[in-house]
């Protein structure tokens, strides 16, 4: 899977609800801005140049350029670190305080169907985008085989 498809399987609607949610205190806390700022393509960071740049964004996530994929996501999942520990507490995957080991195998935590029970868990208690984003960023970094979830109608 490609971390570009996860966004755009989104919706652009739901990505640009996404981006508008960037905390910039957050990029500078976790030394995320500058690395932001040079993938992003913007002269400086800030809800304004970010929120016009969205449409550049998604022009860029629909040419599949994975760097400014991974650079997105790490801005917007800094901003729900509360929902990533919920979800790796659940599904049992070691972690600290939200981070996990990279080279961690995750097969016995990330059995069949784990994307629908984080779904179903988690659903209306944090945003529909962000724990969409969050299921197929961990798959992304743990499931290699996994494909994009898009959870049924």
């Amino acid at each position: 899977m490609l971390l570009s498809d996860a966004f755009l399987g989104l919706g652009q609607d739901k990505f640009s609800e996404l981006v508008r949610g960037i905390s910039i205190g957050k990029l500078r806390a976790f030394r995320l801005y500058d690395s932001f700022r040079t993938r992003a393509h913007l002269a400086k960071v800030n809800t304004e140049t970010v929120r016009k740049a969205t449409p550049r964004f998604w022009a860029r996530l629909s040419e599949k350029e994975e760097e400014l994929a991974r650079e997105l996501a790490q801005a917007i999942l800094m901003s729900h670190l509360d929902m990533i520990r919920e979800v790796l507490d659940f599904t049992g995957i070691p972690n600290e305080d939200g981070f996990f080991a990279k080279d961690l195998d995750a097969s016995p935590y990330l059995t069949p169907g784990w994307q629908q029970r984080v779904w179903e868990r988690f659903r209306g208690a944090h945003p529909e985008p962000a724990l969409l984003l969050y299921i197929n960023h961990l798959a992304w970094e743990l499931d290699k085989k996994a494909d994009v979830f898009s959870p049924p109608e």
